[in-house]
């Protein structure tokens, strides 16, 4: 995490109450009452919607996934497995996020763009077209990552950095400042 913390989702291991929390009817999933989900929408048995966050059009939150804070998902984007999506961050279009990985701040995922693993998207990052930011990977600040680039392994791309065309920015490197990376390269 960009502040060197790490969010916590146990609490979201406890049950909801019945009084604060609803079963949403297409899926089943949990919803707190402060939310908003689109009976379009699916919120699988174990994922959670909670806070003021909204799910809305044919968006699908499954697994055990968790949508929190002010979070928008929409559109028929994805997120699964144990992913969080937070703060503010956007998911939308049909985007995937899937396994452990998070999305905060005020970033928005949209596109085809998948972020997957244990990856991390927040600030004010983009990311989108085809892109993947997958592995250990990190996209935060005001960082785009987009048409078919990927990033991934440990691989950072922050500040005001570019990442886009078929580029790959893999193993430890960190792209940042302004620097641009195009094209069908390894980095």
């Amino acid at each position: 995490m960009m502040d060197g913390t790490t969010p916590s989702v146990t609490d979201d291991i406890a049950p909801p109450t019945p009084g604060d929390w609803h079963r949403h009817p297409n899926g089943g999933g949990w919803v707190a009452d402060t939310a908003t989900v689109a009976p379009t929408a699916y919120v699988g048995p174990l994922a959670r919607v909670r806070d003021h966050a909204q799910v809305r059009d044919r968006a699908v939150v499954c697994d055990s996934a968790t949508v929190r804070d002010r979070a928008v998902v929409c559109d028929s984007a994805r997120v699964g497995g144990a992913a969080l999506v937070y703060d503010s961050a956007v998911v939308c279009g049909s985007a995937t996020v899937r396994g452990s990985a998070m999305v905060c701040g005020s970033a928005t995922v949209r596109g085809s763009a998948m972020v997957c693993d244990s990856a991390m998207v927040g600030g004010h990052a983009q990311v989108y077209g085809h892109a993947q930011v997958y592995g250990h990977a990190q996209v935060y600040g005001s960082a785009h990552v987009r048409d078919h680039a990927r990033v991934r392994d440990h691989a950072m791309v922050r500040d005001h950095a570019q990442v886009y065309g078929s580029a790959q920015v893999r193993g430890s490197v960190v792209v940042c400042d302004y620097a641009v990376v195009y094209g069908d390269g390894d980095t």
